[in-house]
This record gives C-alpha cells, sequence and structure tokens, in this order.
C-alpha cells in the first residue's frame, strides 16, 4: 500500500523519513512525457501508477528516486532537463512524429538523447526560433495565455503594405470571431512586388499572421520566426540547435516561470 500525501511530506511516504517529496504531475513532466497539464490529464484519467496502484489525485507527491511510476504502462525514467533552441527550417513539422512521413523537428536534433518536446508550435512552411525542452512546467508557464511571450517575425508580403494597414495591424483586425493586434510593427524593406515587415505578437493563434495580413488585404509569401521569448536564432543555420545558456535559463524562469507558479498557488488558495 502507498501512502501518498497532498499537501505535505511524512515519513509515511515511500522514500522514508526526510526524503524529498515532489508533486506527481511535476515528475512525469520533468521526465518529458508530456507538458504538466497533459501530465494532470493522464492522472486524472487512470494512466498512471505509483508503486503499482493507480493514482488519479493530482496532489500526490513521489519520490522520483525511489518510487516506481508508470504511464500508460511504460515506466518513466527522470532525464537531465534540457533546454534547446532551434532555427526550424521550412518543410518541417513541430510533432514528434508525422502520421503523413514528414520530417519533424525531432529528427533535426542530432546527439540528443533526451525525449524533448516543442513550446508551442511553428507552421509547416514557417522558419525560425522553436525551444524544445523536457521541462513541462516551463513549457507550461511560457505557453499560457497571460504569460505575454514576445514572438518576432520577419514578414514577406505581396504588394505595397500602406501606412493604414500598418495602423490597422496596430490596432487590431478580425480574424474569426477575435480581434488580434500587433504590439509593434514596422516596415523592413520594399521591393516593386513585395513589402517586409518586422512584427512583434504576445499572444498564439493557429495561422494567426497569415490571417492578420488577408484581413489587410495582403498575402504571406515568406515568414520567420527571429526571436522568441528574447531567445534568437541569430548565427544558427536552419536546421542547427543550441543549448541555452545559463543567463538565458535564468531570464526565463524569472520572467515567466516565478509570476507563473504565483498564478498558481493564488488560485489554489481561491478553491
Amino acid at each position: 500500500m502507498i501512502h501518498l500525501q497532498c499537501e505535505t511530506v511524512c515519513d509515511s511516504t515511500p522514500g522514508g523519513s526526510g526524503t524529498p517529496q515532489e508533486r506527481l504531475q511535476k515528475v512525469i513532466a520533468q521526465a518529458g512525457v508530456a507538458s504538466r497539464r497533459r501530465a494532470e490529464t493522464l492522472i486524472k484519467e487512470g494512466a498512471v501508477r505509483v508503486n503499482g496502484a493507480v493514482v488519479r489525485e493530482l496532489g500526490v507527491r513521489v519520490d522520483p528516486t525511489k518510487d516506481r511510476i508508470d504511464v500508460r504502462g511504460q515506466r518513466i525514467v527522470r532525464q537531465r532537463q534540457v533546454y534547446l533552441l532551434l532555427n526550424k527550417p521550412r518543410g518541417t513539422v513541430t510533432t514528434a512524429e508525422d502520421p503523413e512521413g514528414r520530417k519533424t523537428v525531432i529528427d533535426l536534433l542530432k546527439g540528443v538523447q533526451e525525449r524533448v518536446f516543442s513550446v508551442g508550435r511553428l507552421d509547416y512552411n514557417t522558419s525560425g526560433a522553436l525551444l524544445l525542452t523536457n521541462d513541462g512546467e516551463l513549457a507550461q508557464a511560457l505557453g499560457h495565455p497571460s504569460s505575454g511571450v514576445p514572438r518576432v517575425y520577419r514578414v514577406k508580403v505581396g504588394g505595397a503594405l500602406s501606412v493604414e494597414s500598418l495602423e490597422s495591424l496596430r490596432k487590431g483586425v478580425n480574424i474569426g470571431d477575435v480581434t488580434v493586434r500587433a504590439t509593434e510593427v514596422h516596415i523592413a524593406s520594399r521591393t516593386s512586388s513585395s513589402t517586409t515587415v518586422m512584427l512583434t505578437l504576445r499572444e498564439g493563434r493557429n495561422h494567426q499572421i497569415h490571417r492578420m495580413m488577408e484581413a489587410v488585404g495582403h498575402r504571406v509569401m515568406k515568414l520567420v520566426r527571429v526571436s522568441f521569448a528574447g531567445l534568437e536564432v541569430e548565427g544558427l543555420k536552419p536546421g542547427e540547435h543550441r543549448h541555452l545558456k545559463g543567463r538565458e535559463l535564468g531570464k526565463l524562469k524569472r520572467l515567466y516561470v516565478t509570476p507563473y507558479r504565483a498564478s498558481r498557488r493564488a488560485q489554489s488558495r481561491l478553491r
């Protein structure tokens, strides 16, 4: 029989007296199995066992060094946390596997042994900055609608983009049933047949930039995300990746993870 507590650690937990305990969903996320939110869903569905017993409570704490944790019958092994910035090339998908047999971003990560997943997605024909990690908490913090993570794009559109169109993009345009806007947008260059703009968003919706440009009468010819959450792909060739530097990771956690944790604690107190 397993004795796992929801809020506090006690000597009856599997690791024994003084053993450090962590929330089960956090351990699953850190193992690279899924984001923390998805891990919570797996627990609720009864897909997770601890020391052979099904666990459905989200507050359960475990000792990942001693407790056996299985997700859908597969034992998870805690990995070291890795944080990678990839310059995603066009013609790749951001999922781990593709039913159509197309190349995925995971195929590009030569020499990376840990199982990682992308933080958000880039369309098949969009290139640029893509963060991959096995840190579910960071991924969830960056992906939360309240995070306001800056995403900077270089967008080439057909035709001459007018001053009025730029102002519409700043003030907001309707795409379907929502109004979205660019927090920053300016013209980078022009030719006789196209305009290239630098555009910053602090939200992410499906095909958002394509739909925004269509709303002001222009077709996107090329789309590159030059930075995500302040991480720039300058110096990386398409398909190349690098590990985040310590100061970069520290900044991400300070700006996004710390507020996200505080928000979750506040929400928990209100329940």
